[in-house]
């Protein structure tokens, strides 16, 4: 893969002669950049994003790539998602290709749909003015609704970083860039468009994906945009806990998930969205919770950097843990037997956390078999060893007790025990477990004057 320094040489190079003046933030006049100053390669492309933009273009609308994609095209990245921004406005695009759906109310956008996969198209946006139909802002001034159609020129300001306010026409091979975003993606720093607290205060979830952005890209983030996280956190509080949740997953599954975390406690974004994690991480009082959610995070990263899948399942039932072993302990403390407490607590936690970060119920409840699995692995008897080892939860449970083993907690030799039992072959599993209990039959006590005569 490209280096920045790989890319961005041959950029510079031939953007002398007072180029670069016009790349400063707030330029009025947008600076086009020709296929051959860039490095973005049209084999690189979305075949159905373009087909999609030159549909749009030929209909008379203005359509360019935009934001994350082209952010990462430019850094010879691979994008997850090419999203569309267009002069046309939702009704319009509809109206354009039949395979086309809206979707949003707080911000109407069209989907179109190619089989199961689609692509975003968005209509630019303007500035929001008093009294103006489409847009509201409440009092702490986050858009509520935010479909106040405008032109490119206005869209621009609208969006979040320097380095996601990119434009690309495949059509013409132009990069269109109004606020220094090449400049800030070469000096590698992340910097917000216009007045940045009140960029934070329109969706405070901007702050989020600041440090999303910051791990992922390896880059720094800049004065006020840097500075005002950790004074502004607590406006996270009112935000949707569904919506928080796709974004947390986001930070966590971006493949520098460990990082991200980093970041969130750093910036005391942390204690918003896992508020119990944070008080674990706070705790700690055997020193087993951090290697554990640093072994689970890291471990998610090598799965995403090979391709392979991941489970948000698996990665709450981590960052949760500690505070359903307490919680189970003191259930036990009462009285309750081990299988019990441990229901009861997770119970517990997922009510309290779902009101900080949803968590949906077909993840929720993957999260619990992963922890109620749990004791049923100090179990050596055949029957009991073979139903864990066939039931559907296993994998992701028995991975699990082997990264608590690896954190320190006592499950060492429970770990080695079903790795080994793993590893065996049909014959050696059966010699390694206990023989099945025989059932003891109950006498049944005779029924009074039943006596034989």
């Amino acid at each position: 893969m490209s280096t920045l320094g790989d890319i961005f040489i041959p950029y510079t190079n031939k953007l002398q002669s007072g180029v670069q003046a016009a790349l400063k933030a707030g330029s009025e006049n947008p600076q086009r950049i020709p296929a051959s100053t860039h490095a973005i390669r049209m084999d690189d492309i979305c075949s159905r994003a373009e087909t999609v933009i030159r549909k749009l273009q030929q209909a008379g609308f203005e359509a360019y790539l935009v934001g994350g994609c082209v952010r990462d095209l430019l850094l010879g990245l691979t994008p997850k998602d090419f999203d569309i921004a267009t002069s046309a406005h939702p009704e319009q695009v509809r109206k354009l290709f039949s395979n086309a759906r809206l979707i949003g109310r707080r911000f109407r956008l069209a989907h179109i749909y190619f089989g199961r996969d689609y692509i975003e198209v968005a209509t630019f946006r303007a500035p929001h003015e008093a009294g103006q139909q489409g847009g509201t802002v409440n009092e702490q001034g986050r858009i509520i609704h935010d479909n106040v159609y405008g032109f490119l020129e206005e869209d621009v300001w609208r969006r979040d970083f320097t380095i996601n306010a990119l434009f690309y026409d495949p059509v013409s091979g132009d990069v269109i860039d109004y606020v220094g975003g090449m400049q800030d993606l070469h000096n590698k720093c992340i910097r917000l468009i216009g007045e940045p607290e009140q960029r934070y205060r329109e969706d405070p979830v901007r702050m989020l994906r600041a440090l999303r952005f910051a791990a992922k890209l390896d880059t720094e983030l800049q004065g006020p945009t840097r500075d005002l996280i950790c004074e502004l956190g607590h406006l996270l509080e009112d935000v949707a806990p569904a919506r928080l949740f796709d974004e947390l997953l986001k930070m966590l599954h971006s493949g520098k998930g460990w990082q991200t975390l980093l970041l969130l406690e750093n910036y005391e974004l942390l204690e918003w969205l896992l508020p119990l994690t944070h008080e674990s991480l706070q705790e700690d009082p055997d020193g087993t919770f951090r290697p554990l959610l640093q072994a689970a995070l890291e471990n998610t990263d090598r799965r995403i950097a090979e391709g392979k899948s991941v489970m948000p399942a698996f990665l709450f039932a981590v960052l949760l843990w500690e505070q359903v072993t307490d919680l189970s302990a003191e259930a036990r403390a009462e009285g309750h037997p081990e299988v019990q407490s441990l229901h009861l607590a997770a119970s517990d936690i997922l009510r309290e956390q779902v009101n900080s970060t949803a968590i949906p119920r077909r993840f929720s409840n993957i999260t619990r078999e992963i922890w109620a699995l749990q004791p049923r692995f100090r179990q050596r008897d055949q029957r009991r060893v073979s139903a864990l080892f066939n039931n559907q939860r296993f994998r992701a449970a028995y991975d699990f007790l082997c990264l608590r083993a690896s954190a320190g907690e006592e499950v060492g030799e429970d770990c080695a025990w079903w790795t080994a039992y793993n590893e065996a072959s049909p014959e050696e599993r059966q010699s390694m477990c206990k023989p099945n209990r025989k059932k003891r039959r109950k006498k049944r006590s005779k029924a009074p004057g039943t006596d034989a005569v």
